[in-house]
């Protein structure tokens, strides 16, 4: 069985007077694809925010292969190996697509400031290592070709690309994706779910993924947890989280349960009678 790489224990976090992670547990274990889904407003990415460190949740713990990281700061957090996107694209967009690769690999750097005006030994060895690191992950995602484009002339599907190249520049065990498919047309859509199940399978990345295409999740993911109103109020695989009645009424309002069920039967009578 694989090691839990990522445990939320009870955790809630509250704005005011809105509570918008209700005491949440999750486990996820490493090596594989986990879904956390819901309607919106329920309260995944503000969970997203927790885990990555943007967030200090008022209650309960969040450990990183059994250390705690609740509190700690987002660099910190980075530096252990998780990484992440946004629902918004947040890229450099002045910037060539291999400088915003290249700063994604800044963190490594030893050199400094003086290193950098001095032009160094230290630095130009380690510009030019940054330069090559970075080229290789640009083919890596799939962009090859595209390092002296400005990032902001790439196409949506590309940007998208880009921006979790940068998130591996981290070299990260645990990568948090935020609606990595929204706004793609079909295509680009197949091409990013076979992207994301090759970091799991060719690098043994830990995928936390947040998603509203519904036949994304349901054909990517090891495990899905449900969240409403800032509440789990399911967790399985793809089949029992589309048939449980929580999660039916969630999407389709009260009654949706039913309504679903009506459907299914109709469905299987009509299948019985061809």
């Amino acid at each position: 069985m694989n090691e839990i790489a990522i445990k939320v224990d009870q955790v809630s976090k509250i704005f005011g007077g809105l509570t918008a992670v209700n005491q949440v547990n999750l486990e996820i274990p490493q090596k594989t694809i986990y879904s956390i889904i819901g309607p919106n407003g329920a309260g995944k990415t503000t969970l997203f925010n927790c885990i990555s460190g943007f967030y200090v949740p008022e209650k309960g713990k969040i450990l990183y292969f059994g250390q705690e990281i609740q509190g700690l700061s987002t660099d910190l957090i980075a530096s252990v190996g998780i990484s992440r996107t946004y629902q918004n694209i947040r890229l450099f967009s002045n910037l060539t697509a291999l400088e915003n690769i290249m700063i994604g690999l800044h963190p490594k750097f030893r050199s400094n400031w003086v290193d950098a005006i001095v032009h160094s030994p230290r630095y130009l060895r380690e510009d030019k290592e940054t330069k090559q690191e970075a080229i290789r992950l640009l083919n890596f995602v799939g962009l090859a070709g595209y390092g002296d484009y400005l990032a902001f002339n790439l196409p949506y599907g590309v940007q998208r690309r880009l921006e979790i190249g940068r998130a591996l520049a981290n070299q990260p065990r645990i990568l948090l994706l935020d609606e990595p498919t929204a706004g793609m047309n079909m295509q680009e859509t197949q091409s990013t779910t076979e992207f994301i199940k090759k970091l799991r399978d060719d690098l043994g990345i830990t995928i936390i993924l947040i998603e509203h295409d519904m036949q994304v999740v349901m054909g990517i993911s090891d495990r899905i947890s449900v969240l409403d109103y800032g509440t789990k109020i399911a967790e399985g695989n793809a089949a029992e989280v589309q048939s449980n009645p929580k999660v039916i009424e969630a999407y389709l309002g009260p009654g949706g349960a039913a309504l679903a069920e009506k459907f299914q039967k109709q469905r299987r009578s009509n299948v019985k009678s061809h």
